[in-house]
């Protein structure tokens, strides 16, 4: 497979390499190598770069960036939110290059757990609070203008709390860093994922069995057929699923969250009606998050959801990619500019 046979020892020269180019981050100690955390690594794309963001706990926080390849004065920062099973690198495959090619600088970040990221201590790789208090500290310490956060499936919910608490200085001890919009693209709704889990086992319990198999379960990792139903549209090619299906597998070494805490913690709070400009964006051909779901999640930010037919869950890496990109690249075209332009 061409992404098991790269390098190893290449791919951690690339993961180095660019670690001290931050303002904001410390450098890697001169003279130590940095052990590739995925036995399946990513090989960047042209343009691409990698650089890790150190937290106050002292743990790194991966982040693929790429900068605008166009001469604009308007770079609008957009910073990726993956979700479970996956990592930066999902929106390296497509999107960072499209939406950098459009005039944007774009940041695609792996929680910690997950990808090249460190991990914490415990069983779990954080809460909805810890994953977007960590957002919020790379937004403060690298960016320079309100960015719009794009969250996908369980990041969306991510991005969902960070909105919520966007007023409360509890979370990183001050208010956090403003936003110019955000993109909730097949997003777990506020109210999480026990309402999808229950319409399925009732209105399509064959459907609620694979999915609990191939998430739970995790036997995507071992089927390619159910990776792609789970993930992928019909037509996707095998050696694109397969690939893909690698990188998930090796993507994720602790769980995003603790399932039960996180439930408890739920609906998101809600928040004032045009407090910030929100895409909510779904897929037609979505085998996890289902219609309803969709519009829940619009309902609760007075806005339409779109509905990209014939796309799966797995947007930003389905065959039909470009779908969601051109989708949020007209909102995005949209947005009031002195939102964006307004230093946080």
């Amino acid at each position: 497979m061409a992404a098991a046979s790269v390098s190893l020892l290449a791919t951690c020269r690339s993961l180095s390499k660019h670690s001290s180019t931050s303002r904001a981050v410390k450098p890697l100690v001169s003279g130590t190598t940095r052990t590739c955390k995925m036995r399946v690594p990513y090989e960047l794309k042209q343009g691409q770069y990698r650089q890790f963001h150190e937290l106050p706990s002292g743990l790194r926080m991966e982040v693929i960036i790429q900068k605008c390849s166009i001469n604009t004065d308007e770079k609008l920062p957009l910073v990726f939110i993956h979700g479970s099973f996956h990592a930066a690198w999902c929106w390296a495959e497509r999107w960072l290059p499209f939406f950098s090619q459009h005039g944007f600088d774009c940041y695609a970040i792996s929680l910690l757990g997950q990808g090249e990221s460190d991990s914490p201590a415990g069983k779990v790789a954080g809460s909805l609070q810890t994953h977007a208090s960590n957002i919020a500290h790379f937004i403060q310490k690298e960016l320079l203008l309100p960015p719009v956060l794009v969250g996908h499936s369980f990041g969306g919910l991510i991005v969902q709390n960070y909105i919520a608490n966007i007023r409360n200085e509890q979370i990183l001890g001050c208010l956090l860093p403003e936003l110019a919009g955000a993109v909730l693209v097949c997003s777990v709704p506020p109210s999480g994922n026990s309402g999808l889990v229950w319409r399925y086992l009732f209105s399509k319990p064959i459907a609620a069995f694979k999915v609990t198999r191939s998430l739970a379960a995790k036997a995507f990792q071992t089927s390619l057929p159910l990776c792609r139903e789970t993930f992928f549209s019909p037509q996707m090619e095998d050696h694109l699923v397969l690939r893909y299906q690698e990188l998930m597998t090796e993507s994720s070494r602790l769980p995003l969250f603790d399932l039960r805490l996180l439930n408890a913690s739920l609906p998101v709070p809600s928040i004032p009606k045009s407090s910030i400009e929100v895409l909510v964006l779904g897929a037609g051909g979505d085998f996890i998050v289902d219609a309803e779901g969709l519009k829940e999640t619009g309902r609760f930010y007075g806005v339409s959801p779109i509905s990209l037919e014939g796309v799966a869950h797995d947007i930003m890496l389905d065959c039909l990619w470009e779908r969601g990109a051109n989708a949020i690249l007209s909102w995005l075209n949209g947005l009031p500019k002195s939102r964006h332009l307004k230093a946080s």
